[in-house]
């Protein structure tokens, strides 16, 4: 997501990469509708991890060796030789404020791309007047030195253009070869991901993401691992999570580390976890109340509000949840997302090549864990929680293996997989129930669904018809493993909807010791919900 401030209103528009593009939300035509940036076809290399966050307005985004800026905040001016001669004559400095003398338009001057000769110039104009071809453009720099050009006429954004340090100059320092992990923390921006030094992590000078001389001196300086006093962190940084301005934590590939404090002034490098680490760039997420999870090597871990210690929340619900999962990063994707209009965390797992994906949802108000999976085409390969200008297009994002952007609708009876929508198989499982108490068999009676919904004419929502499948054994095992098989139930049947039915009660007799009961629904364009479940049984012997 990008921001940017029009007069007093704040505009809010989603990004998207895809397919080696870069796509925006056209908010200034329909909030919902997407346009490729201009010349930005081919420019990213969506084959190789790539990452993109917001500082300033803009969009920056880290792909290995390609590093660009998406600029909606901006306009631009271009001159062919920026500083033309004479004495006290230099080229305009990040902040220096610019005027044209024939129009009186002005700006404040954010990047440059060349400190001499032919250079383009990006900065906020501050006024209703426009520059205009050919006029000089005048100003000073924070050094007392005069600035003086001619301009061409000025250009209206969105930019896309290379990110550079200012003036594309190694007065400013430099970036580093190739970085795929990127975020906005205390007016930083902070890069890493370097293959050539995967330890090391990188942050610009404070409120200036052009500026890259780990050379300077102040609290405000760029500052990168190897010359901080925090130093390098000792393991390969996966994932950079900014948790407040107090704290960043680096998440790696075995631990996971956090900055204290400014890290060029005193800041500390701590460890947070010594036992596991990340699975992946993206395996993490804030909830509303602002507890960060992680999924770890060792689980699913809580960070509560206010920093403490680490909680893993399936050390004894799911202990082998993570070997389970059976994650391989070079060929799946894992990551986190917090759904706030359901309080609960999607825990989703894609395999890169054909979206192939397993997911799970954690239910925070329940603490449980319920499996989903989606059709391919619908495999999330991110998810991001949209606050969108126009309310009607917020919520969790999910990207998609076909290209697609979706959402999760309540109303939505089907899944939605491009040109066609997909049936959703949806059940719930209850069991293994013990029916008549140690060592003894019971017998079921009679089972009773009651559906939500109410009259024809009501204005309640109505459950479609629901099916439901007993099994039954002599051990709970036995019947858990029928539960998953789905295979030969006992006894089946439908529940009428909606509401309570004349004849609901299914009197079919099934005998055991435990018993299990899935009931759900696969019909296109139906849903369900179900309100109550009676189960009625009577004790039989012992077993023998």
């Amino acid at each position: 997501m990008t921001v940017s401030v029009a007069g007093s209103a704040i505009k809010k528009r989603l990004i998207a990469i895809g397919n080696n593009d870069f796509w925006y939300e056209n908010i200034d035509v329909a909030a919902g509708t997407f346009i490729e940036l201009d010349t930005s076809s081919g420019a990213v290399d969506t084959t190789k991890q790539i990452w993109a966050f917001e500082l300033y307005g803009k969009s920056l985004v880290e792909n290995g060796a390609i590093k660009k800026v998406a600029d909606f905040v901006n306009v631009k001016i271009t001159t062919s030789d920026v500083v033309p001669g004479g004495a006290g004559v230099a080229p305009p400095d990040f902040g220096t404020v610019l005027e044209g003398q024939t129009s009186h338009a002005k700006m404040i001057v954010d990047y440059i791309t060349a400190l001499d000769s032919t250079c383009t110039i990006y900065g906020r104009r501050t006024t209703t007047a426009t520059f205009s071809a050919g006029e000089t453009v005048t100003g000073t720099d924070d050094d007392g030195n005069g600035i003086s050009f001619t301009t061409t006429v000025e250009v209206a954004g969105p930019f896309w253009y290379t990110w550079t340090p200012f003036g594309n100059n190694s007065t400013f320092g430099s970036l580093p070869d190739q970085v795929t992990l990127g975020a906005a923390w205390n007016g930083r921006a902070v890069i890493a991901g370097n293959e050539d030094d995967p330890n090391q992590w990188y942050m610009s000078r404070q409120g200036n993401p052009w500026d890259w001389n780990y050379i300077a001196d102040d609290p405000q300086a760029p500052v990168s691992g190897e010359d901080a006093d925090a130093g390098k962190v000792g393991d390969t940084i996966v994932a950079l999570i900014p948790y407040s301005k107090d704290y960043f934590i680096f998440g790696c590939a075995n631990s996971l580390w956090y900055l204290a404090g400014n890290p060029a002034a005193h800041g500390s490098l701590l460890s947070l976890d010594d036992t596991g680490g990340i699975l992946d760039s993206q395996a993490w997420c804030k909830d509303k109340e602002d507890n960060l999870y992680i999924l770890a090597t060792t689980g699913l871990l809580k960070i509560p509000n206010g920093f403490g210690q680490p909680q893993n929340l399936l050390e004894i619900i799911y202990p082998d949840f993570i070997k389970d999962l059976d994650f391989d990063g070079s060929l799946h994707r894992v990551i986190l997302g917090f759904d706030k209009n359901r309080n609960g965390i999607k825990i989703i797992k894609t395999t890169l090549a054909s979206g192939a994906n397993s997911n799970w949802w954690y239910d925070l108000r329940t603490g449980g864990l319920f499996p989903e999976t989606y059709p391919n085409q619908c495999g999330v390969y991110c998810m991001f929680d949209y606050a969108a200008t126009d309310a009607g297009y917020s919520g969790l994002i999910h990207g998609c293996k076909d290209g697609y952007a979706r959402v999760e609708v309540d109303t939505a009876k089907d899944d939605d997989i491009g040109v066609t929508d997909q049936a959703i198989d949806s059940y719930v499982t209850f069991g293994p129930i013990e029916i008549a108490g140690e060592n003894r068999e019971g017998k079921i009676t009679s089972i009773v669904g009651e559906t939500v919904g109410g009259a024809a004419s009501g204005s309640e929502a109505d459950s479609n018809n629901l099916t439901y499948k007993v099994w039954s054994g002599l051990s709970s095992d036995v019947v858990v493993e029928k539960l998953i098989a789905n295979t030969t139930p006992q006894i089946a049947g439908t529940i009428l909807a909606p509401g309570r039915n004349r004849g609901a009660r299914k009197r079919k007799e099934i005998r055991g010791a435990y018993v299990g009961i899935r009931i759900g629904n696969d019909t296109a364009a139906q849903t369900w919900g179900l309100e109550k479940l009676t189960i009625e049984g009577v004790a039989k012997g012992r077993i023998k």
